[in-house]
């Protein structure tokens, strides 16, 4: 359910408005968001998986195209839509009936063409009409995509399940590896805001007895840390979840240099690490320890230079 005027509205005719603000660039290689299956859901306020069906309908009549492109920020090309000449007939001819409305705002009666701007969305100026055809200074309704805002009822349903996903991976106090990318893809799915991500998360955080976000994050940081580098699709996340716990620069800098002096190890290599540090807890490694480790280094595929790197760590920390 959508409120205000653009309840009245079809999921259709609201999407071929949205198609028609936001016109697919001439060049064979790139798509904004806005664009994709994600971008669409969030300007015409339903929930994802709802988009699909709409599409195809309108792609069976004729009025919409798709392509694939390269969206920034996604790791591979996308399904793209545009609106075709009978699509964009269709929505010109909507457009102008919308134009004509008369609303009230301010005590006055006014045409909607009179308060659109060139530069407006069309969408957007309709969030502030409600259903009595009054202008409302704050948006009726707001899509995901921005950063406040009330969403409709059923984009509602992808903010909940968002917040019980965090619920969820804040219960054991800390946000896995497994966690985190399943948490971002369901965000970029939806297409939601990451101001709107980090209300979701701290609202979750506050129900539950758990450490604060700059520990979380540092145990994030040494989980992306496992193989000693942080890959392009990990800096996505970490972006991700910065924004999501109010992480700035300098804090990120400061937890980043604390993460690579302590990372979190593999099991095999934490394994290794523990039984290395009983054998050193004399100070010395006796031959029949020596023989026992050899053994585990080839059970548990330890390299050389793993057991040279943590034997040094170890001494170090004993020193």
């Amino acid at each position: 359910m959508v409120d205000g005027f653009l309840g009245s509205l079809t999921t259709e005719q609201r999407t071929l408005i949205h198609l028609y603000d936001n016109n697919l660039p001439n060049n064979q290689w790139e798509a904004p968001v806005s664009l994709t299956q994600a971008g669409i859901s969030a300007a015409v306020h339903v929930q994802r998986k709802h988009v699909p069906r709409t599409l195809k309908r309108l792609e069976s009549s004729g009025q919409v195209s798709i392509t694939n492109r390269h969206v920034p920020g996604a790791k591979q090309r996308r399904k793209v839509y545009s609106l075709t000449i009978e699509g964009r007939t269709a929505a010109e001819e909507l457009r102008k009936n919308i134009l004509e409305l008369e609303i009230k705002k301010d005590d006055e009666t006014v045409k909607i063409s009179d308060l659109i701007k060139n530069s407006d969305k069309l969408l957007e100026l309709l969030s502030h009409v409600d259903e009595r055809l009054t202008f409302n200074q704050n948006p009726v309704i707001s899509p995901v995509s921005n950063p406040d805002g009330k969403a409709s009822l059923d984009a509602q349903a992808g903010e909940q399940l968002v917040k019980r996903m965090f619920a969820r991976a804040w219960e054991d106090g800390k946000i896995t590896k497994d966690e985190q990318q399943l948490i971002s893809e369901v965000v970029e799915f939806l297409g939601m805001h990451p101001e709107r991500v980090m209300r979701l998360s701290e609202q979750a955080r506050k129900e539950q007895n758990i450490p604060p976000p700059e520990e979380i994050y540092l145990d994030m940081l040494r989980q992306a840390l496992v193989d000693d580098s942080i890959i392009e699709e990990e800096i996505a996340l970490l972006d991700t979840f910065r924004i999501a716990f109010g992480i700035d620069n300098d804090t990120h800098e400061r937890l980043l240099i604390e993460a690579k002096l302590e990372p979190v190890l593999p099991p095999n290599v934490q394994t290794y690490h523990d039984s290395l540090v009983t054998a050193m807890d004399d100070g010395i490694i006796t031959s029949d320890e020596e023989a026992m480790l050899i053994t585990l280094r080839k059970s548990l595929d330890i390299t050389d230079g793993e057991h040279a790197s943590l034997l040094a760590k170890i001494r170090d920390n004993l020193k």
